[in-house]
């Protein structure tokens, strides 16, 4: 955890363009974002994946996923946009702490996963 850099952020150890924080979540813009919208929303509680999380963890997802509208409408996704949640490497988690993308912009977004 002291190495994580989610935590890093939560601590203000590492600046962040915070767009809400409060007891419990911050979200905040992905510093590589792949849209005009990109915004990170992760738990202060270091919890290191959707796997990881338990019956404890209820009311905290329930806020998570509840602040997304809000968040997404608020940087002006009022068409739609897209959430992510990638678990474990294979789900292609590159930092482990549990984290949603939020992503949109003006244009649709390009299909998630091609047929091959």
């Amino acid at each position: 955890m002291n190495n994580c850099i989610f935590c890093k952020i939560v601590r203000d150890e590492i600046p962040a363009k915070k767009i809400h924080e409060d007891d419990d979540i911050i979200a905040f813009n992905d510093i590589n974002p792949a849209a005009p919208v990109h915004i990170l929303l992760i738990p202060k509680q270091h919890i290191a994946s959707l796997s990881e999380t338990e019956e404890l963890h209820r009311d905290l997802l329930g806020k998570m996923l509840l602040s997304i509208p809000k968040l997404a409408r608020d940087q002006g996704c009022t068409d739609g946009y897209r959430t992510i949640i990638n678990t474990g490497h294979v789900g292609g988690q590159e930092v482990f702490h549990l984290h949603i993308h939020i992503i949109g912009g003006k244009e649709r977004l390009p299909a998630m996963i091609h047929q091959s």
